[in-house]
């Protein structure tokens, strides 16, 4: 914990401690065998009884080795296998909620541990704040920057929404655990922090065009965290503990970001939104998923394009509520060629084609993914809402 806080003090040193407590997920623990802290802490915190929720690999990856060790702190101790869907995906659904929640309910879990990547969090985190109770987090790759957020993204009836939910009482990231996670999902963390680079630029520009409260501290925790993960590229791309580290810490500090704020703004623009409009399009047609990760850097290296060429065609219009600012902040996202070239270094796919996203699905998000959050007013959204627009 005292590296991530030390990190948040250099990136914002005005940050005073009344907003640091604010957002203190206490212990944050990433080293090599962060699995040995779990059964004290729930020891010292007098948990009886607890539930780890998992899924196969990550149960293989994790879960089996906490179980024993909770067991043998005389804590009862019960696992949840999160079942796939048809398409044998693991997925946030009603179907997976009720699942844990039932769960829950039967074991009369104190507290559930959730042991895995994003999904399994977005389920544990959201079933946990309706059963009233609280969750650990054990990260089992560093795919996503949702660990320690309070937003639960939930697939319901085929739609993609967020919904409030709870941030972890801690988290346990085991070095030894995330060098061992497949090296695509080390690659869509990446991709994930690379997304930042748009979703700063669109919270200025939401802020300046469409009046949405903005934080400085947020801003600039998000901008530290995304710069040293460039400066790690090569690292992080070979695997090494080093990297996994540095991307381990960034994509937490993106988390205790959103904390601060409140909301996702920080770390989600556009390029979400194309994100999640194409989970929205293969769960219509059963396709296999994709990681998220993946599909937001991919996206964000496609928006920066695409807002280029719109501040060339209609910067005058859209960019006049303050043109200087929105101006130099589009200047700090790299040009498409060079976050690709960064998605490639670390060996996750670069382009649509390469994600298996084909241009029919790229051209149709552009014109309306901005619909998956009416609530947010990003530069993509305000381009197609002008009359005769052509992403």
């Amino acid at each position: 914990m005292n590296q991530v806080l030390d990190n948040l003090k250099e990136a914002a040193p005005w940050l005073d401690e009344e907003a640091l407590q604010a957002i203190t997920v206490n212990p944050i623990i990433i080293e090599a065998g962060a699995l040995r802290h779990v059964a004290p802490y729930l020891q010292d915190r007098g948990f009886k009884r607890v539930l780890i929720a998992a899924d196969a690999n990550t149960h293989a990856a994790a879960g089996m080795a906490l179980w024993p060790r909770i067991a043998d702190a005389g804590i009862s101790v019960q696992t949840t296998l999160i079942k796939p869907d048809a398409q044998g995906d693991v997925i946030a659904d009603e179907a997976s909620l009720v699942q844990l929640l039932t769960d829950i309910r039967q074991t009369g879990a104190e507290l559930v541990i959730a042991v895995g990547s994003g999904t399994i969090h977005d389920i544990v985190r959201y079933s946990a704040c309706l059963a009233g109770i609280s969750f650990v987090s054990v990260p089992t790759a560093p795919s996503v920057d949702g660990f320690n957020s309070k937003g639960a993204p939930l697939i319901i009836r085929g739609e993609k929404k967020t919904f409030a939910a709870i941030a972890p009482d801690a988290i346990f990231a085991d070095l030894d655990v995330l060098c061992a996670a497949p090296s695509a999902m080390a690659a869509a963390g990446f991709g994930d922090m690379l997304g930042k680079y748009t979703s700063l630029f669109d919270w200025v520009y939401g802020a300046a065009a469409g009046d949405e409260p903005y934080d400085r501290t947020a801003a600039a925790i998000t901008a530290y965290a995304l710069d040293k993960c460039v400066k790690h590229a090569e690292s992080i791309g070979s695997r090494d503990q080093d990297g996994i580290r540095v991307l381990t810490e960034a994509l937490i500090e993106s988390g205790l970001a959103m904390l601060l704020f409140g909301q996702s703004h920080p770390a989600a623009g556009a390029e979400h939104h194309l994100s999640h409009y194409w989970e929205m399009e293969y769960l219509r047609l059963g396709r296999r998923s994709l990681l998220h990760g993946a599909k937001v850097g991919v996206a964000s290296a496609a928006i920066a394009g695409v807002y280029r060429r719109i501040a060339e065609e209609q910067g005058e219009a859209l960019f006049a509520a303050d043109r200087e600012r929105l101006e130099q902040a589009l200047a700090a996202v790299p040009s498409t060629a060079e976050l690709q070239r960064l998605l490639r270094v670390v060996g996750g796919p670069a382009t649509a084609s390469e994600l298996g996203i084909d241009d029919e699905l790229l051209t149709r998000s552009l014109r309306e993914a901005h619909r998956v959050r009416v609530n947010r007013q990003t530069l993509l959204k305000a381009y197609n809402e002008l009359p005769a627009a052509v992403v």
